[in-house]
């Protein structure tokens, strides 16, 4: 099996600029045609949230269009930018974005490794968290099949000594703790939120925190670092799942030369 994971895409309407600087829209066309390029091609792409920077129609219009490329099944998550209604309403062939309940979560079992998308969004906020409801959710799923389970949310459950992006993290990740270490089939917790390729030990497990296609937070370890960000190469992450072991490989989007053979011929 092989799972591709994009996140924060910060779409805008009519492809405008984000903060005036990145041309997101233009990012994330660019990130699709390198995947529609993969050979293999992936079995399946979850976006890990902060699909648009703004969460109107027009900007939820802008990425069903470029999504609209993808040849496979794309499964979509939100992030502290999105709303939930608007995600509904802007993908309503979407059926595993459910319209009975609070929260945008699902499993999906359609694969080797199962998928749990956990909804981390706290409306109006930058940080995210877990509530009792969510986390029993992700228990009853758990106790469900013992296969090999990837859960994706969207902000990571660690700090990162990045000061800005922790004060609007995961609150109180120690419940989802819990959770996942007596579930030995949790092969990954993958997410998004923070703009940078970061691997952390959570539980029992890896989290894998995959960049943005567009733009990356600019890495700033002093504790009183300012919010800044670069424009260092945009990416996503491939997840691939060979026999037992499930392994993360960053791949970048834009233009490079190569691949040449070593051995010169």
């Amino acid at each position: 099996m092989l799972l591709c994971q994009i996140s924060d895409l910060h779409v805008m309407a009519k492809r405008g600029l984000a903060y005036g600087v990145v041309d997101t829209a233009g990012c994330l066309e660019r990130c699709v045609q390198r995947i529609v390029a993969l050979d293999p091609l992936p079995d399946m792409v979850i976006a890990t949230g902060d699909l648009v920077d703004s969460p109107d129609s027009g900007s939820y219009g802008t990425l069903r269009e470029i999504l609209a490329a993808l040849p496979l099944p794309v499964y979509l998550m939100a992030g502290n930018h999105d709303e939930r209604r608007q995600l509904q309403a802007a993908f309503p062939d979407h059926r595993y974005l459910q319209r009975d309940g609070e929260f945008l979560q699902y499993a999906i079992d359609d694969y080797p490794v199962r998928v749990l998308a956990l909804d981390t969004v706290v409306p109006g906020e930058p940080a995210g968290e877990l509530c009792a409801r969510r986390l029993d959710w992700l228990e009853r799923r758990l106790r469900e099949s013992d296969a090999p389970t990837v859960i994706a949310l969207h902000h990571p459950p660690f700090f990162t000594g990045i000061g800005h992006m922790d004060q609007m993290g995961l609150a109180d990740p120690r419940a989802l703790e819990r959770i996942v270490r007596r579930f030995p089939q949790v092969q990954r917790l993958i997410c998004g939120h923070l703009h940078r390729p970061i691997q952390a030990l959570f539980a029992s497990t890896m989290v894998n925190v995959c960049p943005s296609t567009a733009h990356q937070v600019w890495l700033d370890l002093k504790p009183d670092g300012k919010a800044r960000f670069a424009m260092e190469p945009p990416a996503f992450q491939l997840h691939l799942w060979t026999a037992d072991t499930l392994v993360t490989h960053t791949v970048y989007t834009s233009s490079y030369d190569g691949p040449y053979p070593f051995d010169g011929a």
